[in-house]
């Protein structure tokens, strides 16, 4: 039941701040918050993020590049372009990897705004760091683990953040419904949206790339959204005006 609760949690925890803080905040900026409430979610991000934590610079830049050159060639990640789901990961794990280190020339119009704390970023974003938290994860479950088969959850530790985007920008541009026609394949993927926390509403945030709630219909509804209002009215952040 422990390696259970704390699968859940950490599922949870580390999709919230991906959707929340890098999604949300950096790349979209819909809403503000101070330059300490930023270094907090840094932080926090990182910790429940562990070995799959992602630069919330280099997110937004992944991000804005996907929705600028949704389904084209220059998309970063696109089902169209690439042959199966792993390639897709390892071209999108590239992608990253060069812009954080500076390889590829990034047009202005994708870092404009962006939150940055690159001396954080530079010590946490390394392969020690991910080695790290790869050894507290087997740990947790050598000590805690009662089946042969909870051992099969660690790679999903492991590669947590990778995983959450490879269920959207994989099955979230094949499968599900539209509720609106796009230039591209984007889908609402409702049926696993209980495991990503309004993120699955994909075709809605195409079309509406700055509206904080993912959900338009009745029945979508986004879980993130309630708790943006409530860090609004506790002042943590500051939504932008319609």
């Amino acid at each position: 039941m422990i390696i259970i609760l704390f699968f859940i949690a950490h599922w949870y925890s580390s999709l919230f701040f991906q959707t929340f803080f890098q999604h949300r905040y950096a790349a979209h900026s819909m809403f503000s918050m101070s330059k300490t409430w930023e270094r907090v979610f840094f932080i926090v991000s990182y910790i429940v993020q562990g070995s799959s934590y992602l630069s919330p610079y280099v997110y937004g830049i992944l991000h804005r590049m996907h929705h600028a050159y949704a389904d084209t060639e220059q998309d970063p990640h696109s089902p169209k372009y690439d042959r199966n789901l792993f390639v897709m990961m390892w071209r999108t794990k590239k992608y990253y990897t060069d812009i954080f280190m500076g390889k590829i020339a990034i047009p202005e119009k994708f870092k404009k705004g962006l939150p940055t704390w690159f001396t954080f970023d530079k010590i946490v974003d390394r392969w020690y760091s991910r080695a790290f938290w790869v050894l507290a994860y087997t740990a947790f479950y050598v000590f805690f683990a009662t089946q042969w088969w909870m051992y099969l959850l660690l790679p999903i530790h492991f590669f947590m953040g990778p995983f959450h985007g490879a269920i959207i920008n994989w099955f979230a541009h094949r499968y599900g419904y539209e509720n609106f026609s796009l230039k591209n394949t984007a889908k609402n993927f409702l049926p696993v949206d209980f495991l990503m926390l309004g993120e699955s509403y994909h075709n809605n945030h195409h079309k509406y790339i700055s509206r904080p709630n993912f959900g338009i219909r009745w029945f979508e509804f986004d879980p993130v959204y309630p708790v943006i209002k409530l860090f609004d009215k506790l002042r943590i952040i500051r939504m932008n005006k319609a």
